[in-house]
């Protein structure tokens, strides 16, 4: 889930995700090779610049990135809500407390709220789920996963915030098989949509990239940083020879859709699977979207 990002970030084109944001800078002011730095950027009275990860970063990433994920709990709280179903659901429990409370506004209010409350817990414990596996497997060891893997790679951004160099965004990209795209779908129960073939054809001789995290700090949002930090991961795809670019986002996170498609991003399939109990997806009624590209 990223996956995806939504992003949020600054998330878009126009953008919000829940993790992107970006500069304005060309893709030819970019290094072709990793570990080398990446331009710098300049908008009102701001800089920054996007470079590889180091060792020292590790702390500001994990909680870049802990807190990019648990800020999409809000936006799934208030979607679900305000679905018709759960609002007829709603108005239904907190009549059936008044009702049973002997003509209390009070067991009304108390039933509606417990609803609420269920409907919050199963939307942050899918996230808080996602972001607590992916903290134990691939963000556990960030230098062997990828510093150390050539088929992966993992970037921040890095702003001049009085002075001082402060990290405001990262973005991260694996690298995978053609055959584990096709067993990741065959685990979710959802289904490919138009245009799905026509990556399937083209990831056949095996490798992909998939950004696994984006995110981008709220103030730094809006400046075209998630903007470039995808042109980042994008650079590295067609470096590597990746035949496509994929990412997945959650259905709350609709700047994270927005940039992908800014940048011509298709989704290629959907599904409800978050790994989470089947009865949370549910009722928090979150769908995962994978977007692609091809390069």
């Amino acid at each position: 889930m990223t996956v995806p990002r939504r992003d949020g970030e600054e998330d878009t084109a126009g953008q919000q995700r829940e993790c992107v944001g970006a500069a304005a800078i060309s893709p030819s002011d970019w290094s072709e090779r990793r570990g080398e730095g990446v331009g710098m950027a300049q908008k009102s009275n701001f800089q920054f610049s996007i470079r590889e990860y180091s060792p020292s970063d590790e702390n500001v990433v994990k909680s870049l990135f802990h807190d990019g994920i648990l800020e999409h709990v809000y936006p799934a709280f208030f979607k679900a809500m305000s679905h018709p179903d759960h609002v007829g659901i709603a108005l239904s429990i907190s009549m059936a407390g008044y009702v049973l409370g002997g003509s209390s506004y009070f067991q009304a209010l108390l039933f509606g709220s417990a609803w609420a409350g269920l409907i919050y817990y199963c939307c942050h414990e899918i996230y808080e789920g996602y972001m607590t596996r992916r903290l134990s497997t691939d963000m556990a060891d960030i230098q062997a996963n990828y510093l150390e893997n050539p088929d992966n790679g993992l970037w921040v951004a890095e702003a001049d915030v009085n002075g001082q160099s402060k990290v405001v965004g990262m973005v991260a990209v694996m690298g995978r098989r053609g055959e584990e795209e096709g067993e990741r779908f065959d685990d979710c129960n959802g289904g490919v949509v138009a245009g799905g073939s026509e990556f399937a054809q083209e990831a056949g001789d095996g490798s992909y990239g998939e950004i696994s995290h984006m995110a981008v700090v709220f103030p730094w949002r809006r400046r075209n940083l998630g903007s470039q930090l995808t042109r980042k991961a994008l650079d590295f795809c067609k470096e590597r020879g990746y035949s496509h670019l994929a990412m997945d986002v959650s259905s709350p996170q609709t700047a994270a859709v927005s940039l992908c498609q800014k940048f011509g991003f298709v989704q290629t399939a959907a599904h409800s699977s978050t790994h989470a109990n089947r009865w949370f997806s549910k009722l928090a009624r979150i769908n995962v979207m994978r977007m692609e590209k091809l390069i």
